[in-house]
């Protein structure tokens, strides 16, 4: 279930965002131990006049907003973060100081999965 939302400055290349995707999608795998096939992660771009980084508009930074079901230790979501980091940095080449990750955990009951049911329905 990991379904991450990542929002960057606009104007990278298709092949950037490419990587940034698949880095991205092995740093979800590596450090939840996440199956691949439940991985989902969409890319919003945002036009740089409409972002602001310390008071400088239109300056690279990467936001990623993960949704997790609940019950990942705090080792895990520290791996994550760190793993999360490194994917914006190796891919788009931007500063770790300029990645943020917002993580929310979402309660089984919560999470609507494959087929129309309940990630508890679905057992997880």
């Amino acid at each position: 279930m990991p379904i991450l939302h990542v929002h960057v400055v606009a104007g990278w290349s298709a092949d950037r965002k490419t990587a940034l995707l698949r880095t991205s999608t092995e740093a979800v795998v590596s450090s939840l131990d996440a199956p691949l096939r439940s991985v989902r992660i969409m890319l919003h771009e945002i036009a740089p006049e409409h972002i602001m980084v310390g008071g400088e508009a239109g300056r690279h930074s990467v936001v990623f907003h993960v949704h997790l079901i609940a019950g990942r230790t705090e080792s895990q979501k520290n791996a994550l973060y760190a793993a999360l980091n490194a994917a914006a940095r190796e891919s788009l080449g931007v500063s770790g100081e300029d990645v943020r990750v917002l993580l929310d955990d979402v309660p089984n009951t919560d999470m609507g999965m494959a087929n129309g049911v309940s990630a508890k329905a679905a057992g997880r």
